[in-house]
């Protein structure tokens, strides 16, 4: 029988006692918050749904993860690529309209000059713009179901998700223009069909699709002005996406090199073999027959012709409202921001920097320290109630002797002495020949669904909340080994709070695993709730690892 590492026990028996009663306390008190959030209907439906959507993501992104590795998951990257798609587009763009006529008349005639006289280049940037268009809905879209079904919309992310939903407006405008500036059929068909749309609303005082009943009244100075709004589109939309992403720390707004690389040669590949071509030229006076749709771009268009006009502007008017109210919908999730101890703080700044969402900042200090010149300052409204921050801390260590243990940054709901209360608690409540501890994370694989007597589960808000130490602690309280896991790399919840932790053990990231704790009593495995029968492998094989472990010698 391995025994567990031998160190001098630090608590009474009255504290270890606490430790139980807080252990099971914060499980009674987590039944009693979401009780009355089970009778509310809208938060049962949208967590059905975003359940069933998690799990069909979970699997896409474990396939991906078998096939690019999860340091190349395009899943992982849906931001990035949407950037790098905004990049092709300009690029390609910009090639187009050197040789393109913004005449009504010649505007189909060099568009059919690039595609087949000069198919080569010019073809082939007409096809990457096309493909790239695409590619880019696809990529916003995937990025905002994979937000909603991870329930990563709400509270401190709902800046985010607001500023997301208009960017789909942006692009698919700018898609709208960009077929209309080809001026086929299919371009006729979309430029009647809009206009009489927009005469709907009670705004527009002059009929605007009376421009487009004869040849005769489509002019260039009208085509010229679509055409400067197809290409102004773009750098709003850039100036919206830097908005989107400027509450957010490292943000990924480029994708990793490879990936890059991969998926220009993909678009590339298939600008070759399927080439993009125009349909039959417009001719205001006959109506268009069989058209070929893009339906990344055009699926609303037969919504707009099979039903009135005001129940379709209600249907995607509304649809849109209340997609940017999701955040707002009842029940209001409130986060609990974190809170600074000034007594403790040293303006060190590793909790800055450490931040996911760039919701600290050093500031003055305001309490007049002698030795320190700066303290940190939590912004509530950007305050995600990760807890990273107190696993970044210098501060937030077990081994301190306080009449109440605080870290210099803490979360009031799970603070320093908490966590110890409860890792405590857990502790005596190990049996068998290997007695291991897990820390979990509250959105990876469910730890406390694991039902071992020879483990102890402890579920943080985000695995990057764990201070270092506090592994140190378990250790030496008679943990024969702890493992740590959380969300999949690369897909942490709270963004970078596992990255920070491999970082911290492995003493790249300073509060680091002091070198004298055994590496091999930790194992570090992430895993989302997909991955359960890949987790217990892992955790069965840690355990069988412990038993050749050799007991040390007995220290004071």
């Amino acid at each position: 029988m391995v025994q567990a590492i031998p160190y001098r026990i630090f608590l009474d028996e009255d504290h270890v006692y606490q430790g139980i009663v807080v252990f099971s306390m914060r499980r009674i008190e987590r039944y009693r918050l979401n009780k009355p959030r089970q009778r509310n209907f809208i938060y049962r439906f949208l967590k059905s749904i975003q359940r069933g959507g998690r799990w069909l993501f979970q699997l896409a992104e474990g396939a991906a993860n078998a096939v690019f590795g999860s340091e190349n998951n395009p899943m992982y990257y849906l931001g990035g690529l949407t950037f790098f798609f905004l990049y092709i587009l300009v690029v390609s763009g910009i090639y187009i309209y050197i040789f393109y006529d913004t005449e009504v008349d010649g505007a189909y005639a060099s568009i059919e000059y690039m595609t087949h006289e000069q198919w080569y280049l010019g073809g082939v940037m007409r096809s990457l713009h096309r493909y790239a268009s695409d590619a880019m809905v696809i990529s916003m879209i995937l990025h905002m179901l994979r937000r909603f079904f991870n329930d990563r919309y709400n509270g401190g992310r709902s800046f985010s998700w607001v500023t997301g939903v208009p960017m789909l407006w942006i692009v698919f405008i700018t898609g709208l223009l960009g077929y209309f500036l080809v001026w086929d059929q299919l371009a006729q068909f979309i430029a009647v069909r809009t206009f009489e749309w927009v005469d709907w609303l009670p705004i527009i005082a002059e009929p605007t699709a009376r421009n487009f009943l004869s040849n005769a009244n489509m002019t260039d100075t009208l085509f010229r002005l679509l055409v400067v709004t197809h290409l102004g589109l773009p750098l709003f939309l850039l100036a919206a996406m830097l908005l989107h992403t400027n509450r957010l720390h490292q943000p990924k707004v480029s994708p990793p090199r490879k990936l890059a690389i991969g998926t220009l040669l993909s678009l590339l590949v298939l600008s070759l073999i399927h080439p993009a071509f125009s349909q039959a030229p417009a001719n205001l006076g006959v109506a268009p027959g069989v058209l070929h749709f893009d339906w990344f771009y055009l699926f609303p268009y037969p919504l707009m012709t099979l039903l009135p006009k005001s129940v379709a502007w209600a249907v995607i008017g509304g649809g849109t409202i209340f997609v940017m109210l999701l955040p707002w919908l009842p029940p209001k999730r409130r986060d609990p921001v974190a809170k600074v101890d000034l007594t403790s703080c040293s303006g060190c700044n590793l909790c800055v920097e450490d931040c996911p969402y760039e919701a600290i900042r050093l500031e003055p200090r305001t309490d007049g320290h002698p030795r320190f010149n700066y303290e940190a300052q939590v912004i509530e409204s950007k305050c995600v109630s990760c807890g990273i921050c107190t696993g970044s801390c210098p501060f937030s260590s077990p081994f301190r002797h306080a009449t109440e243990l605080k870290s210099a940054i803490e979360m009031p709901h799970s603070g320093m002495q908490h966590l110890r209360d409860e890792t405590s608690g857990a502790l005596q409540t190990l049996s068998g020949e290997q007695r291991i501890i897990i820390f979990g994370c509250d959105h990876g694989m469910h730890v406390t669904k694991l039902d071992r007597t020879d483990t102890a589960e402890i579920s943080l808000e985000c695995i990057g909340m764990l201070p270092p130490s506090l592994i140190d602690y378990a250790l030496r309280q008679g943990a024969d080994g702890v493992f740590v896991t959380g969300c999949r790399m690369g897909d942490c919840f709270h963004r970078l709070g596992n990255q920070w932790m491999q970082q911290r053990l492995n003493d790249e990231r300073k509060p680091e695993l002091k070198r004298k704790v055994p590496r091999e009593r930790i194992r570090f495995f992430m895993a989302a709730e997909a991955d359960r029968s890949a987790l217990v492998r892992e955790l069965e094989a840690f355990a069988h690892d412990l038993q050749a472990i050799p007991v040390k010698d007995q220290k004071s």
